[in-house]
């Protein structure tokens, strides 16, 4: 399977413009042989939208405003990110999948960050579900940002028979000690253990450019299951990753590392029903 990872930088509470964004990027990946172009989190609409996210909101309707992509999706797979609108009027953050003119799979953000420059829980509904899907290359999970740095949202997606996890992200630059961004290698090494952890193809595509003086660093990435990066995109830039992945490789870490095989779901079920039963005070450090 060929893969196009679209690092772009959609214009802040633009969608008309970034849906022709999203059009020729796409035409784009097709010219260069990819079934499937992956763009960022809520890549429709730019991030830092605050009260924009009603203005911006669209429902999932294949006659209306994304109505183009529907079609260009029966030339190429397309997984991208928007303000989801509910027939109950709620807002999620939400990352679609569509294949042969028709949504193959909605999954809304679950894990909403609501802490540092993050204020998601303050605009949108949080989602309830991990759930992997049957696409016509194979079977998909998708996750949004945050969502992958709760292990439990790939274990899930992977025990539910996903062999490819795909991230939609908004990861800003971040400085620490010493020169250059830090969040680069820590996603990374993220990426890659959760690629071995799940014996799955990983494929994250995070955007670029800046959106009130916040700097998104790219640095898109795909991982195969043995959790070597097969292509990464470029820091702090836009960019068109393209690359092959080899269903041999899922076979050959799997037989060597067993680990969805032997993943005991019936334990997990038994102790997570004992820590929802136990009283808050007796969980954590400490508690017995």
């Amino acid at each position: 399977m060929r893969i196009a990872l679209a690092q772009i930088a959609p214009p802040l509470g633009d969608p008309a413009a970034s849906l022709k964004l999203h059009l020729e990027t796409a035409r784009r990946a097709a010219r260069a042989g990819a079934q499937l172009v992956v763009f960022p989190e809520l890549s429709l609409t730019g991030y830092r939208l605050q009260d924009l996210v009603p203005e911006v909101a669209r429902p999932i309707d294949p006659k209306g405003f994304l109505r183009p992509l529907f079609a260009l999706s029966r030339r190429i797979s397309i997984a991208f990110g928007l303000v989801e609108e509910s027939e109950g009027h709620r807002y999620y953050n939400s990352a679609v999948f569509l294949e042969a003119g028709r949504v193959r799979h909605v999954h809304r953000k679950v894990y909403l960050p609501t802490y540092g420059m993050f204020e998601e829980g303050r605009y949108f509904s949080a989602g309830d579900a991990f759930t992997a899907f049957r696409s016509r290359l194979g079977r998909i999970g998708l996750l949004v940002c945050e969502d992958l740095w709760h292990p439990a949202s790939a274990l899930l997606l992977a025990q539910d028979g996903a062999d490819y996890i795909v991230v939609l992200s908004n990861s800003p630059v971040q400085t620490g000690e010493g020169a250059g961004p830090r969040n680069h290698e820590t996603w990374r090494d993220l990426i890659r253990v959760t690629a071995q952890l799940q014996t799955a193809y990983v494929l994250l595509t995070n955007r670029s450019g800046v959106e009130d003086g916040i700097s998104f660093s790219g640095a898109s990435a795909a991982v195969d299951p043995l959790g070597r990066v097969l292509a990464e995109g470029r820091m702090l830039g836009d960019d068109l990753v393209v690359c092959d992945l080899d269903r041999k490789t899922l076979r050959r870490a799997r037989t060597f590392y067993p680990l969805l095989r032997d993943e005991r779901l019936p334990v997990l079920q038994r102790e997570i029903g004992r820590l929802l039963a136990a009283p808050q005070a007796t969980r954590g450090p400490g508690g017995s």
